[in-house]
C-alpha cells in the first residue's frame, strides 16, 4: 500500500516533519511519501494563502494518481482544497482536520482544537460545522506563526502548551486537536504534560487513510466527487484543465 502525504506549502522542512508523523502512524509495509508544491506560499495563514496553495496541491495529487497511490492526506489543518482533491482522485483523499475531529469524537466528549494565529479560527469553526462537531469544539490560537514551528529557538511549543492548559482549564476539554501540520512533532510531549489525548491530525489521517484502503473503499464518483469534465482553462492556468481520462479511468 501507497499513501500521499501532500503538504500544501512549500517549506520543505516541515514537509520532512509531517512525513516523519505519517510514517510512524501506519502499519509496517505501508509506504508513506510526504511531498509539497513547487510554487505557492510557504505557509497557510488564512484565506488567501489558502486560495494560491490550491494549483500547487492539485498538481502534487494529480501526480499521485498517475503514480499510483492508493490514498491521499492534505496536511493542512485548513483542509486546503479537499473537495476538488477528491474529485480528482480514485483512492481516498482525507484532510487532516476532519480525520482529528472524527478521532477526538471517539476518545471525549469536548475537544479543544489549538491553532497557530487568530485569523485561522473562523475557517476552523466553519470546518467544525460541517464535520457536525460545532457544538462539542472549541477553537483558539496560540498566536504563533507557523514557521515558527519550524524554529526550536521561537518559543512555539511554550505557547502551544499554555493555550491548551488555558483551553481545558477554560473550556473545559478532555481532548486536543493540534489545528496545524506544523505541530505534528509536538502530540506526545504535549499529551504527557497535559495529560489528556492529544491528536496530531497528520498522524489520524495517515491511518484512517491506510484503514480505508485496507477495506477496498475508494471515493464516490457519483455526486460532487464525479471526476472533472474536460474542458479548456485559459491562461495560465491551461496547464490544470481536466483532459477527460480521468473521467473515464474513475467510472470503471
Amino acid at each position: 500500500m501507497r499513501i500521499l502525504v501532500v503538504n500544501p506549502n512549500t517549506t520543505a522542512s516541515m514537509t520532512e516533519k509531517i512525513g516523519v508523523a505519517a510514517r510512524a502512524a501506519v502499519s509496517p509495509g505501508t509506504e508513506v511519501v510526504a511531498v509539497n508544491p513547487s510554487m505557492g506560499p510557504v505557509s497557510i495563514e488564512g484565506y488567501y494563502d489558502e486560495a494560491f496553495a490550491l494549483p500547487g496541491l492539485l498538481e502534487e495529487i494529480a501526480r499521485g494518481e498517475r503514480e499510483g497511490f492508493d490514498a491521499h492526506v492534505i496536511a493542512c489543518f485548513d483542509d486546503t482544497g479537499l473537495d476538488a482533491a477528491r474529485a480528482l482522485a480514485r483512492g481516498p483523499v482525507l484532510g487532516i482536520c476532519e480525520a482529528g475531529l472524527h478521532l477526538a469524537s471517539m476518545l471525549g466528549g469536548r475537544c479543544a482544537i489549538v491553532t497557530t494565529l487568530s485569523r485561522s479560527v473562523p475557517a476552523l469553526e466553519g470546518l467544525a460545522r460541517r464535520y457536525g462537531m460545532a457544538e462539542r469544539t472549541h477553537v483558539t490560537a496560540a498566536e504563533v506563526p507557523v514557521l515558527a514551528l519550524e524554529d526550536p529557538s521561537s518559543g512555539a511549543e511554550a505557547k502551544v502548551r499554555e493555550t491548551i492548559r488555558r483551553a481545558i482549564a477554560t473550556h473545559g476539554a478532555d481532548t486536543v486537536l493540534l489545528g496545524c501540520a506544523g505541530m505534528a512533532d509536538l502530540a506526545r510531549r504535549l499529551a504527557d504534560d497535559v495529560g489528556l489525548p492529544v491528536i496530531d491530525g497528520v498522524s489520524a489521517a495517515a491511518r484512517l487513510a491506510e484503514s480505508l484502503v485496507a477495506l477496498g473503499l475508494r471515493t464516490s464518483k457519483v455526486g460532487g466527487y464525479a471526476s472533472p469534465l474536460a474542458k479548456p482553462y485559459l491562461g495560465m492556468l491551461a496547464p490544470f484543465a481536466p483532459s477527460g481520462d480521468d473521467h473515464k479511468e474513475a467510472a470503471r
